[in-house]
């Protein structure tokens, strides 16, 4: 390791101008993951030598890369923040994307990450080197005037973090003459705001989450919109609204109210799990009757529509939508829903044909393409190279898998987040992402000690335990509603292998998290013989990490779900009283308690 000017010993130092290219770990994205592995590095690490790599200009991940018009989160706000940095600020039931991109800026401000990030810095590659145990990691600089410096460098580290998740690579459809066409052409994650939409005859291809969001806020100023449907979705409530002032009120100064309204709001979305896994359960059900309630309330006496809108599928095997307005911006006398098989596009706009070949053409302005993102192709573009040489196309040849989503086979020292098998259908991304970083806090402590030793691990998840793991959930995965043959979605591959979805409720996953269980990983030692560098024995890593032989390390999980009962909240009803008065009266109190605006 470089030189480090600074007070502070190993690791506490951050990277400085000489170490420019020398970290303890190196994390790619700034997004909710990233930031999450970044404060738990600092919080219960002590580690502030580490790196973080971010392509786009700024943190938010997602939420920075989609700013289509009406973009959102389906998940109630009040479950959409990190548990330790809880947000009683939230304006709207349902929180939208600047909200949630201005809730990440002001986490990585309070955290002081900033110091740690390189924007424009794009992550190519990355091999493990077996003889020094270190990653190297290969970084283009994209912003013109960082470029001028160095349009290119590699950093050596001790522990990789992916943290760029499954929505990051926008899917841009195989579509016959898409290149040819004269308007303009934008995919929802790369939004044009220059563009005007004012009286424009605007293409929609694909109506699933994205497109349910878009549609609704795009008629009102467009002369059509015509909506290309290869398969209808299910569709309920979204009963979205704004928070009152009071509530947030409470929620900032009386924190049970926020703490139970959480746990509550987490009970209801674990419940849901049923609705989206089991066809036959009464959850299921219920999303069947709401989607038809609110259709033929939308659409009533319309038999035709209603046999264009309503799934043959189970819910859940695509992303259940919860929306207010789709139905209604559907029903707009500016809108068209058409089902017909897209055949080609033209320079003017699509061409489509009906079952029984008659071909129509749409004429368009501009072309929307909701299609989502290469979700199966976990890490795609960046090439990974693992131990002995082996590249993660390889190791994935039979489709992504991972050792409790997080870790992989042969990539030593590595970690995964929103990984394969992670994606949720009825829950909050964020306590799924929290208890990964929580367990991948856990084996960089490994790590660290190690380097406190004056030795070099890599640790790698056996192969046997990764396997059981995998077979176990592919085989729950196999009886869901995910697997209905009825459907396509991203959440599986083009042979119908689930690489996406967990298997159960958030619950069962941060319990499994909670601890690392260090007899499902091994040590790799390499030697070098004629010039090569092979690797030369696989420890049982209890054997090895911390150097006592410690079985498991406990890292703990948030019990985010009903744990305090209701006579629990009478400790605060004191306070609520005192704070009610506070509220009437908040004109009145010192600007210093920052209650007066």
């Amino acid at each position: 390791m470089g030189a480090i000017q600074h007070q502070q010993p190993w690791p506490q130092a951050p990277v400085g101008n000489k170490d420019h290219t020398q970290a303890t770990v190196v994390i790619i994205g700034a997004g909710f993951s990233g930031v999450c592995m970044a404060i738990d590095l600092i919080k219960r690490n002590q580690c502030h030598n580490f790196i973080i790599l971010e392509r786009s200009s700024g943190v938010g991940g997602t939420w920075n890369d989609n700013k289509y018009p009406g973009c959102c989160c389906d998940v109630w706000s009040i479950l959409y923040s990190y548990s330790f940095e809880q947000n009683p600020d939230w304006s709207r039931e349902y929180p939208g994307q600047e909200e949630i991109l201005d809730y990440l800026r002001n986490v990585a401000q309070k955290y002081q990450l900033y110091k740690y990030i390189r924007f424009n810095s794009s992550v190519e590659a990355a091999s493990w080197n077996d003889g020094a145990a270190q990653w190297k990691v290969d970084v283009k600089v994209t912003g013109e005037k960082d470029s001028e410096f160095s349009p290119a460098y590699s950093i050596q580290c001790d522990f990789l973090v992916s943290a760029v998740g499954q929505l990051n690579q926008p899917h841009y459809p195989d579509i016959e003459g898409l290149e040819d066409f004269k308007g303009k052409v934008m995919h929802s994650a790369r939004w044009d705001w220059s563009y005007n939409l004012e009286g424009k005859r605007i293409g929609v291809i694909g109506n699933g989450a994205t497109a349910a969001q878009i549609i609704p806020e795009i008629v009102p100023t467009s002369e059509s919109v015509t909506v290309y449907q290869r398969t209808p979705n299910w569709v309920v409530p979204r009963l979205d609204g704004p928070i009152s002032s009071f509530r947030r009120f409470l929620y900032r100064y009386v924190p049970p109210i926020r703490w139970r309204g959480r746990a509550l709001s987490m009970d209801y979305r674990e419940q849901f799990y049923h609705a989206v896994t089991d066809s036959q359960s009464p959850h299921a059900q219920l999303v069947r009757t709401e989607c038809k309630k609110l259709m033929e309330k939308h659409f009533p006496g319309r038999p035709d529509m209603w046999e264009k809108l309503l799934p043959n599928y189970s819910p859940g095997c695509k992303r259940v939508i919860i929306c207010d307005d789709y139905y209604p911006a559907i029903a707009s006398p500016k809108s068209v829903l058409e089902t017909d098989k897209i055949v080609r596009i033209d320079e003017t706009g699509v061409q489509v044909s009906s079952d029984d070949g008659e071909i129509k053409h749409h004429d368009h302005d501009l072309l929307v393409l909701a299609t989502g993102f290469r979700s199966v192709q976990f890490l795609y573009p960046l090439k990974i190279t693992g131990a002995g040489g082996r590249p993660l196309t390889e190791i994935w040849e039979g489709g992504a898998s991972a050792l409790y989503g997080t870790t992989v086979p042969d990539l030593p020292n590595f970690g995964i987040f929103y990984g394969p098998n992670t994606n949720l259908g009825h829950n909050s991304i964020v306590l799924m992402i929290e208890a990964q970083s929580r367990y991948l806090n856990g084996m960089v402590k490994a790590v660290l000690d190690a380097r406190d030793r004056g030795e070099r691990i890599g640790i790698i998840p056996k192969k046997s335990r990764t396997d059981e793991f995998n077979d176990k959930i592919q085989e729950i995965l196999r009886n869901s509603s995910f697997a209905d043959p009825a459907c396509n979605s991203w959440y599986k591959t083009d042979d119908g292998k689930i690489t996406n979805n967990w298997s159960g409720t958030v619950v069962e996953y941060q319990k499994k998290m909670s601890k690392v269980d260090w007899e499902d990983y091994e040590i790799i030692t390499a030697e070098e013989d004629a010039g090569k560098t092979a690797i030369k024995q696989r420890i049982n890593a209890s054997k090895v990490v911390f150097g006592d032989g410690k079985k498991e390390s406990s890292v703990g999980w948030v019990r985010e779900e009903s744990v305090i009962s209701d006579t629990g909240l009478l400790l605060g009803a004191a306070s609520i009283a005192a704070m009610g008065t506070a509220w009437a009266f908040r004109s009145k109190l010192p600007k210093g308690l920052g209650l007066a605006r």
